[in-house]
């Protein structure tokens, strides 16, 4: 069977550097980091009171009050950078084959803030059960993927991919294959996450997983130095439209690049932990490179998991090591969770569209917050991780990593048109 050709023609984005695709690639490439104190609540008892919000987004703008009531807030990320992404596609919406688009999403964790509102309600009232009809609908994973195909009348492939923080990732290699098997035309793919609340920010900090660096939360994700000392929460949504290429070529799509190899690996080590060797990450590698139908050295460039955590930067920079051998030194690395955060269950998505981004304009984003200072000797100084400064560079491929909890691990790769 001969595999179609996809390709990525349309993006979206709500992050915490920007409620555009343009405002977030701009502050992206200048090194801007979207940390602050925490407004989402008050975290002023927390160990960790700062974090990558999204900023100056009015969810009234884009839907009416009735309407919210239906939508926690990692939904009304996710149809916000969907509504920017066919928008930017281009799509004639009234003479495209709706039963031949589908909706594949990722979010790690899904409704927590209704999770939490509603506990707390019902904790601190008279003790009746007195649940919102709306708390299931809005709570569960899903719901974005469910929503996003109810607003545009999208009748194909439609779920929610759930793999903690590789989950927009696997949404984005599901979709790839999807089309690429011929099963569908266009895919609506991303994810989103909205967890900086007391229960989100209050586990996290008890796993001992995030900075506490409130003293200085711009400078606090600072992967591959010494003294990183966790990740830097984030939120938002971020949607790309994946599409058969002589579908798009057809009705005259702009093209941004071309979707060429995705893998998918496990750990199978640690609840949390990541292999010490890097081996997931290693294998997931691999596996997308010989998807790609391409060798470790045809990679340019590489958007790291790079959360800035002690052990997870190690053992990545271990797998990049065993992958691509003496290549490593020629590859660009950079980590842009420096400066969004960790978006959790939107991370791959958010990564996916950097890499895309760099291919088409030439320039990697950098890893921000580094210090001559501040070297980890676990890391060779012959690697390029890009560090505090975009770099010029012409690349034909771009490979963006993301690893989840339970050991869940996502490859995907994208080419230069």
């Amino acid at each position: 069977m001969e595999l179609k050709r996809v390709v990525v023609t349309g993006l979206g984005a709500v992050t915490p550097l920007g409620n555009t695709v343009e405002e977030t690639w701009r502050n992206m490439i200048n090194g801007v980091s979207g940390a602050a104190p925490v407004t989402h609540f008050d975290a002023s008892t927390f160990r960790t009171n700062f974090a990558c919000e999204v900023k100056d987004f009015d969810a009234t703008q884009l839907f009416d009050r009735k309407e919210l009531r239906k939508y926690d807030l990692f939904t009304q990320y996710a149809l916000a950078a969907a509504a920017q992404a066919v928008t930017d596609s281009a799509m004639d919406l009234e003479s495209v084959n709706h039963d031949r688009i589908g909706v594949i999403w990722g979010a790690g964790i899904g409704g927590m803030t209704t999770i939490e509102e509603a506990v707390s309600e019902y904790a601190t009232g008279d003790g009746s059960p007195r649940f919102n009809p709306f708390f299931i609908p809005k709570l569960i994973a899903d719901i974005a993927a469910g929503h996003i195909s109810i607003h545009y009348g999208f009748r194909g492939p439609n779920y929610a991919t759930v793999a903690a923080c590789a989950s927009s990732n696997v949404a984005i290699a599901d979709a790839f294959n999807y089309i690429r098997l011929g099963k569908a035309d266009a895919m609506v793919t991303g994810g989103s996450e909205a967890t900086i609340c007391a229960s989100g920010m209050g586990g996290f900090i008890s796993m001992k997983a995030l900075s506490t660096r409130n003293d200085s939360p711009k400078t606090a994700s600072r992967p591959f130095s010494k003294s990183r000392d966790g990740f830097v929460m984030g939120e938002g949504g971020v949607c790309l439209i994946l599409e058969e290429y002589e579908h798009a070529v057809a009705r005259g799509a702009k093209i941004y690049a071309e979707v060429v190899g995705a893998g998918l690996t496990a750990d199978a080590h640690h609840m949390t932990a990541p292999h010490p060797e890097g081996l997931g990450a290693a294998n997931v590698m691999k596996a997308a490179i010989e998807d790609a139908g391409i060798t470790p050295n045809d990679i340019d460039y590489i958007n790291v998991h790079g959360t800035s955590t002690p052990l997870g930067d190690i053992a990545e920079v271990k797998a990049i090591e065993q992958v691509f051998a003496d290549h490593a030194y020629e590859l660009n690395i950079s980590s842009t969770k420096s400066m969004t955060g960790h978006m959790l269950g939107a991370a791959g998505a958010m990564e996916a569209l950097a890499s895309v981004k760099a291919l088409q304009e030439g320039i990697v984003p950098p890893t921000i917050n580094h210090a001559e200072d501040d070297v980890d000797e676990n890391f060779d100084p012959r690697l390029n991780f890009t560090f505090n400064k975009a770099q010029k560079r012409d690349m034909k491929y771009a490979l963006s990593n993301t690893f989840g909890f339970g050991g869940h691990n996502a490859s995907v790769i994208f080419k230069k048109m």
